[in-house]
């Protein structure tokens, strides 16, 4: 049972972030200029645009807009994967959705860790993209046999994380002098090592199988690949960190620019190729470690996500285009057929949407009781009002081609063998949160509130 002098999970993830991120900085500064230009970019939006800085003060996102949104983390084996979910339940985060990379050429299932409840989202709403390496998509017999091998000679825990994480699951918490060792302990699973734990040729065999498999099985830790800043304007960033010496992936990943911004756009600066040593003292690189950003919008019903998906695999099927205006461009005019206004994307239950009392709704409940009338007649007599849900997911498409783009190599194969989200669970140690579920949620959440509020 809790006690009164544990420190909350919503605070040591808090903790948690801000080390990972000074950690980050110190170990790539232009993560740290990527940071600067993202906030200077935002701080230029809120400006120009009062309206939208109103909107994020109400729904409690203009305080949180500064924090880092997500990091990723790729790990070997069905172990690590467990004891980093039993790692990450302490700060509040649990795994929501299941993604399959493989299909776009990337051997690797995943989840994301995050905080699910409303209240722990507006404190910090930070995750982590934790995929697990599929040994079994390794076509020769022998490197998967040595792929095994090595990731079985590993632990990627300090022995005092792990004496914390038993020691806070017996407790039911830890005190805030234990929070601040566990959180030291656990970020030595995510620092870079520059040493490889195998030789310069079996780190060839590995990459040339592919280049992320190379990444997740030759070093002692996993690592940090990158860590994610949240910008208001991610078209604007893209072109200015060419001015900064940073060098940004091709396109922007995710749906195009947008008056109602809907899930999830991405991009990056290309990952930086580090000196590291081989076993036997050779010397070598690896490219691995890159800076992204975000630009969050709507989170979509399970209607909404399928016309997503469809207009995506149309836009596809055209030449991909190298250049990022042409590509936006190209997506832009496929998009025309997903609705680009609120009340269309609310009435046609595309986009979930938290509503409340306006200020005249707050005065009605105030003095009479008993309202009457469905939803959208509260909501055109101005007494409740909507607001998009921010999407606090992943997109598979998007997270493969940010993959792609920062793993130095050519590869886009498909594998043959596609989703396993039972082995993937199994692995786990759970099963994994449905994210439609979750806003369902909070939008049902929300409607039981204004009703309760009038009387309804």
């Amino acid at each position: 049972m809790a006690h009164d002098s544990f420190l909350p999970a919503d605070d040591i993830r808090t903790l948690f972030s801000e080390s990972m991120s000074r950690m980050y900085q110190q170990e790539v500064p232009q993560y740290g200029t990527l940071m600067q230009l993202v906030a200077e970019v935002n701080d230029q939006v809120l400006a120009a645009e009062p309206a939208l800085q109103q909107q994020l003060q109400e729904t409690g996102e203009l305080s949180r807009l500064s924090l880092e949104r997500h990091g990723a983390i790729r790990v070997g084996t069905a172990a690590e994967l467990n004891m980093l979910r039993r790692v990450f339940a302490i700060m509040g985060m649990h795994p929501v959705s299941y993604y399959d990379l493989s299909e776009a050429g990337v051997p690797v299932h995943s989840t994301a860790f995050r905080p699910i409840d409303e209240a722990s989202l507006r404190r910090n709403p930070f995750r982590i993209f934790t995929s697990l390496l599929r040994l079994e998509l390794i076509e020769d017999n022998a490197l998967r046999a040595q792929a095994a091998e090595i990731l079985a000679r590993r632990d990627i825990f300090t022995a005092k994380a792990r004496v914390l994480v038993a020691q806070a699951e017996a407790r039911g918490g830890l005190t805030e002098e234990q929070a601040r060792h566990f959180v030291a302990e656990v970020l030595e699973t995510f620092r870079w090592h520059q040493h490889a734990t195998v030789s310069k040729a079996s780190y060839q065999a590995l990459q040339d199988a592919h280049r992320l498999i190379a990444d997740v099985v030759c070093f002692r830790g996993p690592h940090i690949n990158h860590l994610t800043p949240r910008t208001l304007d991610i078209d604007r960033v893209q072109q200015q960190m060419p001015n900064l010496g940073i060098n940004p992936k091709a396109v922007i990943e995710g749906p195009p620019r947008r008056r109602c911004p809907i899930l999830l756009r991405q991009t990056s600066f290309t990952a930086l190729e580090e000196p590291v040593r081989f076993a036997g003292e050779q010397a070598g690189t690896h490219t691995a470690r890159f800076g992204e950003i975000e630009q969050r919008g709507m989170a979509l019903t399970p209607k909404g996500r399928a016309l997503y998906d469809e207009l995506l695999n149309r836009s596809r099927q055209a030449p991909a285009q190298a250049e990022n205006e042409a590509h936006q461009r190209q997506l832009s005019e496929v998009f025309t057929d997903f609705p680009d206004d609120e009340d269309s994307l609310r009435t046609q239950q595309l986009g979930y949407f938290r509503y409340c009392l306006t200020d005249a709704g707050r005065q009605q409940a105030a003095h009479e009781q008993g309202t009457t009338g469905d939803l959208e007649t509260l909501i055109k007599a101005g007494l409740v009002k909507a607001s998009p849900i921010i999407y606090e997911d992943f997109l598979p498409v998007s997270a493969a081609g940010i993959f792609q783009s920062n793993l130095g190599g050519k590869q886009h194969q498909a594998y043959a063998q596609n989703a396993n989200q039972a082995a993937f669970e199994q692995a786990l140690g759970c099963p994994v949160n449905d994210e439609f579920g979750l806003y369902a949620g909070l939008q049902d959440d929300s409607i039981r509130q204004v009703r309760q509020a009038l009387g309804a």
